[in-house]
C-alpha cells in the first residue's frame, strides 16, 4: 500500500513536471522566436511606412517570407501545447517532434532510429519513460554543447530499449551538480522496474533504459 501511494505520488510529481516543462517551452519560444520574428516585420513595416513611398514586390516578398516563418513557429508551439494528447496516445511521436522541434529552432541535429513495432505499454509508465528522454534531453541542451542529439529505440519480444546520445562535454554521473537529474531518471526507472545506465566521456554521453514488457515470472 505504501509503495503504490509513493508510486502514484511519483507519477502526479511527473505530470507537473511535464506540463512546467511544456509551459517554460511555449514561453521561451514565445519570447525568443515567435516575438522576434514579428518584432523585425514590424521594424520593416515601419521602415515602408516612414519612407513614404510605395512598397515594391521584392519587399512584399520579403513580408511574405517573415509571415511564413511566424506561422511555422506557431504551428511548432501548437503541437508543444498538444503534448497532453499526444502522450495519451502515442509517447514515441512525442519523442519524435521534441527532436524535430529541437531541430527547426536551435538548428541542432538528430539521428533517430525505430526498431521493431511500437509497444503497448502501460500508459502511467508511458510519462515516467517520456520524463526519462525529457530529461536526459534538457540536460544535454543545457549542458554538452552538442550539436547532435541520437535516438534509436529498439523493441522485442521481451523488452523496450530507449537510448539517447549527445556529442558534447561529457560530465561525472557522481558529482553532486550533475547527479540531482541523474538520481531522478534512476529513481523513475526503478519505479516501473526498468533499468537505467547512465555513461559519460569527454566526447559524449549515453543514457540507456531498458523496460522489460514480461514480467519475470512470465519467462
Amino acid at each position: 500500500m505504501e509503495s503504490e501511494l509513493y508510486f502514484q505520488s511519483e507519477l502526479i510529481k511527473t505530470r507537473l513536471e511535464i506540463k512546467d516543462q511544456t509551459l517554460c517551452e511555449i514561453s521561451k519560444e514565445l519570447h525568443d522566436n515567435i516575438g522576434q520574428i514579428v518584432s523585425v516585420g514590424i521594424m520593416q513595416l515601419n521602415m515602408y511606412i516612414d519612407s513614404g513611398k510605395a512598397i515594391n514586390q521584392n519587399e512584399l516578398s520579403d513580408l511574405k517570407e517573415i509571415l511564413a516563418k511566424s506561422l511555422d513557429e506557431i504551428r511548432i508551439l501548437s503541437r508543444i501545447i498538444n503534448k497532453d494528447n499526444l502522450l495519451q496516445s502515442n509517447f514515441i511521436e512525442a519523442i519524435k517532434q521534441d527532436l524535430e522541434r529541437i531541430k527547426k529552432l536551435k538548428k541542432i541535429q538528430y539521428k533517430y532510429t525505430l526498431l521493431g513495432e511500437i509497444p503497448q505499454i502501460n500508459k502511467e509508465h508511458d510519462l515516467f519513460i517520456y520524463r526519462i528522454f525529457q530529461e536526459a534531453l534538457h540536460n544535454s541542451l543545457k549542458y554538452s554543447h552538442s550539436d547532435l542529439f541520437e535516438v534509436n529505440i529498439t523493441t522485442t519480444e521481451t523488452f523496450f530499449l530507449l537510448e539517447f546520445k549527445d556529442f558534447g562535454i561529457g560530465y561525472d554521473p557522481l558529482k553532486t551538480n550533475s547527479g540531482i537529474g541523474s538520481n531522478n531518471m534512476r529513481l523513475r526507472a526503478k519505479l516501473i522496474g526498468a533499468t537505467l545506465i547512465i555513461k559519460s566521456e569527454t566526447t559524449g554521453t549515453t543514457i540507456t533504459l531498458e523496460y522489460p514488457l514480461t514480467k519475470p515470472d512470465e519467462t
